[in-house]
């Protein structure tokens, strides 16, 4: 069976605002002096803001634990601080960011100015064990099209400087302004996948390969295919579900490739509009259909996904636990659908974020 790993972004706020505050470091130090792992909590770009990533797990109760242990450790060294956390993937309440101190982050400030400021975004990655480059490879091809349903269902950031955007993700439209960002073209091979992060390093515009920020890609520290459209979930439920999908993805995508059969050859501009309309519609309204690239009803579009990658849910015993959060999310709604609840509700920007911090540490 194929490992899983998850990384989560997580917003840290003020305890009494609700407004995002530079606790990063503070945060860190803290869980350093309490005896956890020296790398079980990691900055990010901006200090308003805390990563975590889980360990590889084959089990997704395992997984499902250490994705809550992470999220409540987080939150109690916050709390100490007079803080919060919350899996949010925008801040609900008007911020001004603070860029890390480290001469990465200030490289990205300095190069790409207004675009680094804004980038206060939490996203989750899911990292899937592929045997090599090239089954990696083959995966990334075949997996494309599926990516902006992730994005649909993952949705969490309807909100923007204190406004409503519109949409259920703007993260990935602000996340979409960095000049890598983005679905990809069919590779050939793996030796075309690395010719080409090559040669976009050489530009001279990205730093380093780190700053390949494809909506997949093949990652350069593990052997594994890392998934990183999607918003960080407001429920650790949807992370969990969001794993175990993206598990079932690369696993029908391996025996795809094994099988002799081809990957979808939908251009990157289509699939960019499919990704604007994932980002747009949530799960709310219509989506394009990864497989016919035409607009189809949310729910339609989810069960497709589902029902591409049963096979491998069943030989992973997940398909009966994800059924089950696929219903509970179609019908309770991702976290944009609960952002607005409170909102329509007539409850304030700063509610909101209450809500969020509360289901944030919940159980699965």
């Amino acid at each position: 069976m194929r490992s899983v790993g998850v990384e989560e972004e997580l917003l840290l706020v003020d305890r009494e605002s609700g407004e995002p505050r530079a606790l990063s470091t503070a945060v860190m130090a803290m869980a350093s002096r309490d005896g956890g792992p020296d790398d079980a909590f990691e900055a990010e770009l901006h200090r308003q803001q805390l990563e975590f990533a889980t360990s590889p797990q084959e089990g997704m109760d395992d997984l499902a634990r250490e994705i809550v242990q992470w999220r409540k450790e987080a939150a109690q060294h916050a709390e100490a601080l007079g803080g919060a956390v919350a899996a949010l993937a925008t801040s609900p309440l008007p911020v001004s960011p603070d860029v890390g101190t480290g001469p990465r982050y200030q490289w990205l400030e300095e190069q790409f100015g207004l675009t680094t400021q804004e980038q206060l975004t939490c996203g989750c990655h899911v990292h899937v064990f592929v045997e090599s480059d090239e089954e990696g490879v083959a995966v990334l091809n075949r997996i494309r099209p599926w990516l902006s349903v992730l994005l649909a269902l993952s949705a969490n950031s309807p909100f923007w400087q204190g406004q409503d955007t519109d949409y259920h993700s703007y993260r990935s439209r602000v996340w979409g302004r960095w000049p890598s960002a983005g679905p990809v073209e069919l590779f050939d091979d793996a030796a075309a996948y690395h010719e080409q992060t090559r040669a976009m390093v050489a530009t001279g515009t990205l730093l380093d390969k780190g700053m390949v920020y494809f909506d997949a890609r093949l990652s350069d520290t593990y052997p594994t295919v890392e998934v990183r459209i999607a918003d960080v979930c407001l429920e650790p439920s949807v992370t969990v579900l969001l794993a175990m999908l993206v598990r079932g993805l690369v696993e029908t995508a391996a025996r795809q490739w094994r099988a002799g059969e081809a990957p979808e050859p939908h251009s990157v501009s289509l699939l960019r509009l499919a990704c604007w309309r994932a980002a747009r519609s949530g799960l709310e309204d219509r989506l394009v259909h990864p497989l016919s690239m035409e607009p189809a009803p949310a729910r339609s579009v989810a069960e497709a996904l589902f029902d591409h990658v049963r096979p491998a849910l069943e030989d992973s015993g997940d398909v009966e636990t994800a059924r089950s959060l696929l219903d509970r999310l179609l019908r309770d709604g991702n976290g944009a659908r609960v952002q607005r609840a409170v909102f329509e509700r007539g409850g304030s920007l700063r509610e909101i974020v209450d809500e969020c911090v509360r289901r944030t540490a919940r159980g699965v």
